[in-house]
């Protein structure tokens, strides 16, 4: 769901990188008389900010882009052209251009920035979560529930369960290093989206196997980005020596 809302968030962006620096220059006529040129170009450079903000890099350069052509249609002469007869006019425009470009990249780079110290945080509370849940003495079967909610958030799951004992079959399996192999003899086969069916991640404490998580993707999505595959390793590795504290019987 949210691979869906961010696509739709970069479509919703790239609309408004035309539409808005359009409305901007339509807005600023009847001030033109006046305002400056340069003051002009700077209310049009908020314009661009506001839109590189909640979208893409692609989506702040041609907000910059509709923002340099707007400024020539509606706020230089001859008006209504797209054509500039000042020459201090047309450096206003250029610079408006380059501004408005890189101001775009620099606002893309820090909401990107944003969205990885949020997402960090998130997985940083998985991972507190768990550890709490154990502190405080909550039950094994406590903590296996408990990461295999998080599971499903973490890596964007239709569902998961955890399978005790013995394994039962061949399925593609995510390792600790992240990735994903399914290996059959004589053949290995690593994915770059997840295939068909369920994937195992395996639950390991004291070096002793406990069971499994059974995630169930949805077919053929890229994989999720490497450090939260990492993260989902790093709980079931939590629910490992939860498992292992209490005791339980293993399969060897």
């Amino acid at each position: 769901m949210s691979g869906y809302w961010f696509r739709l968030r970069d479509r919703v962006a790239l609309v408004a990188a035309l539409v808005a620096p359009f409305l901007v220059a339509l807005a600023l006529v009847p001030f033109r008389a006046g305002l400056s040129a340069t003051n002009e170009a700077l209310i049009m450079v908020v314009a661009v900010v506001a839109v590189a903000a909640m979208g893409s890099r692609a989506a702040g350069a041609l907000a910059a882009l509709s923002a340099a052509a707007w400024f020539d249609f509606f706020l230089t002469e001859p008006y209504q052209q797209f054509a500039i007869s000042d020459r201090a006019d047309v450096e206003t425009a250029v610079l408006l251009l380059i501004v408005g470009l890189i101001v775009s990249q620099l606002a893309a780079r820090a909401r990107r920035l944003q969205a990885v110290v949020v997402t960090d945080a998130a997985h940083l509370s998985s991972l507190q979560g768990t550890a709490r849940l154990v502190e405080d003495g909550g039950t094994p079967e406590a903590v296996v529930e408990y990461v295999r909610r998080e599971l499903v958030g973490l890596l964007g799951l239709r569902g998961c369960r955890f399978e005790y004992g013995t394994l039962i079959g061949h399925l593609p399996r995510l390792q600790h290093d992240g990735s994903l192999w399914l290996r059959r003899p004589g053949r290995i086969t690593e994915y770059a989206a997840w295939p068909d069916g369920e994937t195992e991640l395996r639950v390991v404490g004291g070096g002793h196997y406990y069971g499994r998580f059974l995630l169930d993707p949805h077919p053929g999505r890229p994989l999720p980005p490497e450090e939260a595959r990492l993260v989902a390793v790093a709980l079931a590795a939590q629910a490992g020596s939860a498992l292992d504290s209490a005791g339980l019987s293993h399969q060897g």
